[in-house]
């Protein structure tokens, strides 16, 4: 956009350059027309002259309000440009902060679910040594009630005996 706002801008100077040779052709010319008043075809000529600089004249500032008003478009523009990148910017780094805050709380919830299988493998190894535990005591209490079982029947056999002897005697 830069080199086109140049380009129109030689091209306004180049015109104007232009507008005063030819403004400065139109002066000698019609001091030229004037030294030869005399003659009245050099009076026509001389309107027609003037005519035909009227015309460029006319063309000329045509075409220098053609320049202005592109220029100012071309002002609006790079305004425009300015107002998309300053929200393109924007977006950018909110988009660059919701990233960083999700690294983040990706990263709690990675230490967090590390904590927990910690924490399960823990839990893990302690019921596996209760359960160990609580085997060992099962079989003690097995062999203690078959024991106390044994020795019921122990006693019941000895005191069966004991009333059949009190009997023979």
């Amino acid at each position: 956009m830069e080199a086109e706002f140049s380009e129109m801008r030689n091209e306004l100077q180049s015109r104007d350059a232009l507008w005063r040779r030819i403004q400065l052709e139109c002066h000698q010319l019609h001091t030229e027309i004037l030294k030869i008043g005399e003659y009245k075809d050099m009076q026509e000529i001389q309107i027609k002259h003037q005519s035909s600089c009227m015309q460029i004249t006319e063309q000329l500032e045509n075409k220098n309000a053609e320049l202005l008003l592109l220029a100012q478009s071309q002002e609006h523009q790079r305004e425009e440009l300015n107002k998309i990148r300053n929200h393109l910017y924007r977006e950018e780094q909110s988009h660059r902060s919701e990233q960083e805050r999700m690294k983040t709380e990706i990263s709690d919830l990675t230490e967090e679910l590390h904590q927990k299988e910690i924490t399960i493998a823990t839990i893990m190894e302690k019921a596996s040594l209760l359960e160990g535990q609580l085997k060992m005591e099962l079989e003690i209490k097995d062999k203690l009630l078959a024991k106390q079982q044994l020795l019921d029947f122990q006693y019941n056999v000895i005191k069966s005996e004991n009333t059949y002897l009190k009997e023979m005697v």
